[in-house]
């Protein structure tokens, strides 16, 4: 079946297809979060109901992000769709080929007469989100890149500068093993592993993750994450894994629970990490920016985002998506963009919030906190660390994951679970292709 027809079961819904207990005006809202940064969000629709009384958005926490995407999936078959649907960004290409399921920003704007400026977006965040021709097909909303943590303290317990310079791959080596020798049981743990070590990775050292510039000019896309610079990565990682350097706690965010308590040296994670740790931390800590393997041509040229996009579904009334563009101006806004940035740690989607922060004081009083927006933007992205655009991507990452774990165990090498992983994704992606032809 077409996967342009996975939302398509159903036929698309030509008027609303809210009960008549609802007003025509109010806007449901689908999101991924839960505690601190769902709190914020609930407080940015707070702020935006109590702005105006003209629309009311009401907003649901729908799981974690696969289970959001496919409670809108669910929701769509059923014709009970949101009108705006939060998508985690390895979910944009499956969206995309969604045809009839989705309205793209673009249009919302352009249809309900909303003043609407792309320019003033982020180019690294924008590109993520937009189509061949430059057109935004959904509106950034948390993107992050990843980061290094760094536990100050733990340092401070074994000996080492808490300041010490942690750039490169090499210097981490060096601290790992002092750290170890020092008796620290959690060296280093990390988060999300596969967009970190293996999507991060390639784009900070300029190498490609796929083919097709990494699926942004054709589904006819293959993996290349099996190169040599991702082997490297992989296998000395694996090395700190046997040698106790490197402590693996799970697939999604569970080394963040470790490090915010105080167990971990160093955290490869989000800059959005900001909210839970400066909340939770008992104990000094810094942010600095990515590793990267020095000796590799290009690096480092920029990480690339994370986090998620709003899409406003198909099958609503007009007067719907006035207010749907209302909404999505309003967590555009400088000053809540702003606010937004500086309370989570994730980008501030237009330049403009970024200087308003800047402008504020909030870098010089929170030092490291400006390293993920200098990290994405120092230099112009290219074919290799635009982002990706890759079909099925989500169960893509679930075979990464088995085979890193794999690596982490000692069960394989990098390079046979890098290949494993290239041959077993590549299926996906022929799958995909085929689908959507």
């Amino acid at each position: 079946m077409k996967l342009k027809n996975l939302f398509l079961s159903a036929a698309i819904a030509t008027t609303s297809i809210w009960s008549s207990a609802a007003s025509a005006a109010d806007i449901q809202f689908w999101h991924a979060f839960t505690g601190r940064l769902g709190d914020l969000v609930a407080e940015q629709v707070e702020t935006f109901n109590k702005s105006q009384d003209k629309h009311k958005v009401v907003a649901s926490h729908k799981g974690n992000y696969s289970e959001t995407l496919n409670a809108g999936i669910a929701a769509f078959r059923a014709k009970e769709q949101p009108h705006i649907l939060m998508v985690f960004e390895v979910g944009t290409a499956t969206m995309m080929s969604a045809k009839g399921a989705t309205k793209p920003v673009y249009e919302v704007m352009a249809d309900s007469g909303a003043t609407f400026d792309p320019s003033a977006y982020i180019g690294s965040v924008k590109g993520y989100y937009t189509s061949t021709d430059g057109k935004m097909l959904s509106l950034p909303f948390n993107s992050s890149t990843p980061v290094l943590w760094v536990n100050k303290d733990k340092l401070k317990e074994a000996g080492i500068d808490p300041n010490t310079d942690l750039s490169t791959w090499q210097k981490v080596d060096g601290v790992l093993g002092k750290l170890k020798e020092a008796g620290v049981g959690c060296p280093l743990t990390t988060a999300w592993q596969s967009w970190i070590h293996l999507e991060n990775l390639s784009a900070y050292h300029n190498t490609p993750f796929a083919t097709k510039d990494n699926g942004f000019a054709g589904t006819d896309t293959e993996l290349a994450l099996n190169g040599p610079v991702q082997v490297k990565h992989i296998q000395t990682m694996g090395d700190w894994a046997k040698d106790g350097k490197f402590i693996y706690a799970g697939r999604r965010n569970e080394g963040g629970a470790n490090f915010r308590a105080g167990e971990c040296a160093l955290f490869t994670e989000s800059s959005a990490g900001y909210a839970g740790i400066k909340a939770e931390a008992k104990f000094d800590f810094s942010v600095q920016p990515l590793p990267y393997w020095e000796g590799v041509e290009g690096a480092p040229q920029n990480t690339i985002i994370g986090g998620a996009s709003l899409w406003v579904m198909e099958g609503h009334e007009a007067e719907e998506y006035k207010a749907a563009a209302d909404f999505l101006n309003f967590l555009s806004s400088i000053d809540i963009q702003a606010k937004w940035h500086q309370n989570t740690g994730y980008l501030p989607i237009t330049a403009a919030a970024g200087d308003k922060t800047k402008a504020d004081g909030f870098y010089g009083k929170n030092p490291g906190t400006d390293i993920a927006v200098i990290q994405m933007t120092a230099k112009e992205p290219t074919a290799n660390s635009k982002g990706l655009r890759l079909g099925s991507f989500d169960q893509i990452r679930g075979i990464i994951d088995e085979e890193l774990e794999a690596v982490w165990s000692g069960d394989k090498t990098a390079q046979a679970a890098l290949d494993s992983a290239k041959e077993r994704g590549d299926r996906l992606l022929r799958r995909f292709e085929q689908a959507n032809k």
